[in-house]
């Protein structure tokens, strides 16, 4: 492994809270220890602290798993090591081969949360030029979708936390609904401090996780709804808000439209009728939704456990809706936001890698939208592809009659992180080509025809986007290993080999120059942001027009709409993706685990983080177990109407009768995907990962 010694001041290569750190190269003589050591470094939302992620994350660099060569595979299904040469032009021969056979739309382009915003770029650039195809998405997909989708619709912009993360710290009050922030974001608790010394801290969640733990000894408040009823919940907290007139009437007369129809579409769920639907007391309800308006600063924050249902968009519009009647948003002392996961899960769906949107979140759609990028890239705007298929359409449709034949896979793990993986495997084995981008063999470049080993986050220069929307540089510290390359470098390659019209720069300065021109006058605006500022410190919240300082703070003075209002949108709960609580079967959710971060490929690398949590251990009560014959540490089975999956056996009073918890960071019969469902919300795309219906059984220990 060849390494450049050097330091940099960066920030951590696993979630949105992008703590700050820095790394050091080792020299030479240290070698083959550590490549790197990393220090915490003071920033406002990490403040010198780290998790054990980030801590542990150099361990990687050096890692004897890291791929240094392209790979080929046989048709035994072994691979063999091949040149770079010879990689790029079958790759593109194959493309080029696909589209004149059977149309642009036959290549797929899938992305993910944590490339850097110039890698989200030219991914969406190089899809919609120099494939002309519609068929791009990403993982964040999973992650973001639904909320994203209720932020437009409510506010006219996405953008997570629309407020600095250190102004939660003056809060009397958070809510925080379907996030475990105390395991998955660890060093984001620091900022909640405020709200427990108050006794304000309300942590909504089927488990006692070890967010919910801080609400005890007078921290606040834990509610324990019924898995999925969220939305229900929600509406009856509306419900006392307007039955007991605690409404900010002057706010929502003033800064919102729409709240005429609110009082009737909550009518039916008074507190006695939510607590039979929910489980969560009504005299808990009325305390909680009491608090919220009472106090000084109070906040609502949103997660994936509320959101990740084919109701999440209506769910997190329940949330905005209890927020602006509470008169929260944009008012410099309270707010509400949702609480972004991946690293760069914000300005990943920014820039082109989504279904929809061309850079700046444009819509693609938009023919204004489409003739300024389209300038941009000196291309003619009829030549770009129209909307292409959010996630899960996109992998049905693999391998299918007009669906998609080849698929470049871009920083995500198919066969771990997609519902009903059974499925996605099976449409994954009818391609024609796969080609794989990654820096360790995972269980989606196992099925790959093509894998080229790429950089890892301290040996790339780019930006990121935090959940706050503020925009960081990813800086260099040490040279990739011989043999591995930069995205933006194949990105380049395979376009000059497809004759794509406009340029493609692998280097990332350049990219990002083009970048800010794309984005300009865009709801996500990063014209007047530069690597110069960027390197001297400036703080840069996004929309940042040219010439402006940013925005800290979204919605002081108007929302994105035109006429500046925020809409006010009735919902109700609707059927479930599949029944639930028959037949005995048990409500299975899904979610992280402190030691692991999303399909585990990274984590379960590092030998203090996997010797800490080497194998799914799926939560059940001990009633339930004792019912079901289950001991604690016992290996046990869990079926739905998708597959089978194994796990042993944590029983433990922190979860609810009913419901069963399975990490997903797991590969084999461990993966928790085998059973969930492809079933999505209509308006985000977004799968239903937190619910399924399922049956446990012990695994008899002759057989385990």
């Amino acid at each position: 492994m060849t390494i450049a010694s050097g330091v940099a001041d960066t920030h951590c290569p696993y979630c949105a809270l992008q703590c700050a750190m820095t790394v050091t190269a080792a020299p030479e003589a240290a070698l083959p220890g550590p490549a790197a050591t990393i220090a915490g470094r003071f920033f406002p939302t990490n403040r010198g602290g780290l998790c054990k992620k980030g801590w542990t994350s150099a361990e990687l660099l050096g890692s004897a798993e890291r791929l240094t060569s392209p790979l080929r595979r046989r048709a035994d299904g072994g691979f063999d090591e091949i040149s770079w040469h010879e990689a790029l032009d079958e790759i593109a021969e194959k493309l080029r081969r696909s589209r004149a056979e059977h149309g642009a739309d036959s290549v797929g382009v899938f992305g993910g949360g944590g490339l850097t915003n110039e890698k989200s770029y030219l991914l969406g650039k190089f899809a919609r030029v120099a494939l002309g195809t519609s068929r791009i998405d990403y993982n964040g997909r999973y992650c973001m979708s639904s909320a994203a989708a209720a932020g437009n619709r409510a506010f006219g912009v996405d953008r997570g936390l629309p407020f600095p993360v250190t102004d939660l710290d003056d809060a009397d009050t958070i809510l925080i609904l379907g996030s475990n922030v105390a395991e998955t974001m660890p060093p984001f608790i620091g900022h909640l401090e405020g709200a427990r010394a108050a006794g304000g801290l309300i942590v909504v969640d089927p488990r006692v996780s070890a967010t919910a733990r801080l609400t005890h000894d007078g921290g606040g408040m834990h509610l324990q709804p019924t898995p999925g009823s969220d939305l229900v919940l929600l509406l009856g907290l509306i419900h006392i808000v307007i039955a007991e007139g605690l409404v900010d009437e002057k706010y929502v007369a003033e800064r919102t439209v729409g709240a005429a129809g609110l009082a009737r579409s909550v009518s039916q769920w008074w507190p006695e009728r939510v607590q039979e639907h929910t489980g969560v007391p009504a005299w808990e309800l009325r305390s909680v939704a009491r608090r919220l308006a009472a106090s000084n600063g109070s906040y609502i924050l949103t997660g994936r456990g509320v959101e990740q249902h084919v109701d999440g968009t209506d769910t997190a519009t329940a949330a905005i809706n209890l927020a602006l009647l509470l008169g929260l948003p944009g008012t410099g002392r309270s707010g509400y936001g949702t609480l972004t996961g991946q690293g760069n899960g914000q300005g990943g769906r920014e820039h082109g890698q989504k279904a929809d949107q061309l850079p700046g979140y444009r819509k693609i759609t938009d023919p204004e939208a489409r003739a300024h990028v389209a300038r941009v890239w000196g291309i003619d705007p009829d030549s770009l592809p129209g909307a292409g298929l959010p996630a899960v359409q996109l992998l049905a449709s693999l391998g299918q009659p007009d669906g998609v034949r080849c698929l470049l896979v871009h920083g995500s793990n198919l066969v771990i992180s997609s519902p009903d993986v059974a499925a996605v495997r099976a449409g994954i084995e009818r391609l024609d080509l796969l080609v794989v981008c990654d820096f360790f063999f995972t269980e989606t470049a196992s099925l790959a025809d093509l894998v080229l080993p790429v950089t890892q986050w301290a040996e790339e220069e780019g930006t990121m986007t935090s959940l706050e929307g503020r925009v960081l540089r990813r800086r260099a510290a040490l040279a990739p290993p011989n043999g591995v390359r930069d995205e933006l470098w194949i990105l380049s390659e395979l376009a000059r080999r497809l004759e794509a019209p406009s340029t493609f720069s692998d280097r990332p300065e350049e990219v990002f120059e083009e970048l800010r021109l794309a984005s300009e006058g865009g709801l996500a605006d990063y014209s007047g942001i530069s690597y110069e500022a960027l390197d001297r410190g400036e703080e840069a919240y996004w929309p940042y027009p040219r010439g402006s300082a940013g925005t800290p703070r979204l919605f002081l003075d108007r929302f994105a709409h035109p006429d500046g209002l925020a809409r006010i949108v009735p919902v109700r709960p609707s059927a479930k993706a599949e029944p639930l609580h028959q037949g005995g079967a048990l409500t299975l959710i899904t979610g992280r685990l402190l030691e692991h971060y999303q399909s585990g490929a990274q984590t379960r690398r590092v030998d203090e983080l996997q010797s800490a949590q080497p194998e799914a251990r799926v939560q059940l009560h001990p009633a339930t177990a004792s019912r079901l014959g289950i001991e604690d540490g016992g290996w046990i089975e869990l079926e739905t109407a998708r597959g089978t999956a194994r796990g042993r056996a944590a029983v433990t009073g922190d979860i609810r009768q009913d419901t069963v918890f399975m990490p997903f960071h797991f590969p084999g019969d461990q993966t928790a995907n085998l059973l969930t469902l492809s079933a999505t919300d209509p308006i985000s795309g977004m799968p239903e990962f937190k619910t399924a219906a399922v049956h446990v059984r012990p695994i008899p220990e002759a057989i385990s």
